[in-house]
């Protein structure tokens, strides 16, 4: 999935699956038209069915595995991200309330610096991964100047150390979850793999073609059938093959929620 492909990220969801459900079946019904024509030539006018019916059952359940196995791993990668991006919203929702009970002045500093860094990720590094841009220094530089003043805070009593100790602890967590919800904007299945789904994809459309029927509308029919089922498994693999991609996609509302809920004034 390179180049012009990746711009079909960017179309609603329903019109991503036309496209690529319309691009299977165009494909099936053009590639059946032409070979009618030469099954004669090529195999005689004797009928192979039968031979080719089981062929393809035989393989569909080979394929079909495969591609059942590729979605599992897509969505679990997509899981995986989502979960990812709620463990960092959380880990700042907590690392918000710690820093909120330091002494003054280091609450309104650290309180508003966090604000700010959410309300960033929200609004400008969001957009970004959803182009396949990892964002810029912007945050990495928000979150410096964060550490940077919470590691002027000297705590004097017992509960300050506490706050500080979880509060560095917290900060270090949420580092974490940060760079791996960054590393995961170009996370993708590996080539090969687009390469298993599209060729097995085209050889088990051209078992189609090599029926011999009179009834060419029934032919024709259950063709788009399975040109439209085949569709589907590969858009669903490909809808979540980039997480943060596309209108289904993983979204900033964990941050949301807890900017709303925690940070808003």
């Amino acid at each position: 999935m390179t180049f012009d492909l990746l711009s079909l990220y960017n179309l609603p969801t329903w019109l991503f699956c036309a496209v690529i459900v319309g691009a299977f079946i165009t494909f099936a019904l053009t590639g059946q038209i032409i070979v009618r024509r030469f099954l004669p030539r090529w195999f005689g006018d004797k009928e192979y069915n039968d031979i080719v019916g089981q062929f393809l059952s035989a393989s569909g359940v080979f394929f079909g595995i495969t591609l059942g196995l590729f979605s599992v791993g897509a969505w679990e990668n997509f899981s995986s991200v989502d979960g990812a991006v709620t463990g960092e919203a959380n880990l700042l929702g907590v690392l918000y309330r710690v820093v909120d009970n330091y002494p003054e002045p280091h609450r309104a500093v650290l309180t508003d610096q966090l604000r700010d860094y959410v309300r960033q990720e929200i609004d400008q590094a969001w957009p970004q991964q959803r182009v396949g841009i990892i964002p810029g220094t912007n945050g990495n530089l928000k979150l410096s100047r964060f550490f940077k003043n919470l590691s002027l805070v000297e705590p004097s009593t017992e509960a300050q150390k506490i706050l500080y100790h979880e509060a560095t602890r917290t900060f270090i967590s949420m580092i974490e979850s940060r760079r791996r919800r960054l590393a995961s904007v170009t996370t993708q299945l590996p080539p090969i793999i687009w390469i298993v789904v599209m060729g097995g994809s085209i050889l088990t459309l051209s078992l189609m073609w090599l029926f011999v029927v009179e009834n060419k509308r029934l032919h024709d029919l259950l063709t788009t059938i399975l040109a439209s089922l085949l569709g589907l498994l590969v858009f669903l693999i490909a809808v979540m093959d980039f997480p943060f991609r596309g209108e289904f996609s993983v979204g900033p509302d964990a941050f949301e929620i807890i900017y709303e809920q925690l940070m808003k004034k």
